[in-house]
């Protein structure tokens, strides 16, 4: 059995993620959005699909990112963020996978720590990928 959470159906482009950043009276979703974009640029197999409400990202169809808009923060979570080297220490989250980074609405954060993060989610799960196969 794969500890990988599969997407078969994810899209290139989803029209619900679109739908979801949209909403024109949330300025965190506005927010997130360049990270997500960030996200999207992984690489050419990268494929999003809306997962429990949030826009979520995959490499080629096993997830590896999410974003997520509360009141007064966003997320960035990794679906395999346990196993990430976070010097910067941005992650939270105990649990046996996951992993996320907060960014509180008006403060700032860690660019290049976070785009090493999300690089290294990526390349991580293309692994895990290979792995399987």
């Amino acid at each position: 059995m794969s500890a990988l959470f599969r997407f078969p159906g994810a899209l290139r482009r989803d029209p619900e993620v679109e739908a979801w950043f949209a909403r024109s009276d949330d300025p965190v979703r506005a927010m997130v959005r360049p990270w997500f974009e960030k996200l999207r640029a992984s690489g050419p197999d990268v494929r999003e699909l809306m997962h429990d409400g949030r826009p979520t990202l995959c490499a080629g169809d096993a997830a590896f990112a999410y974003v997520d808009a509360f009141t007064a923060h966003a997320s960035i979570g990794f679906f395999q963020g346990a196993q990430l080297a976070d010097p910067a220490r941005l992650l939270q989250g105990a649990g046996k996978r996951m992993r996320h980074v907060k960014l509180p609405w008006g403060e700032p954060v860690d660019e290049a720590a976070l785009e090493a993060l999300i690089a290294a989610a990526y390349r991580d799960m293309q692994a895990r990928e290979a792995a399987e196969e």
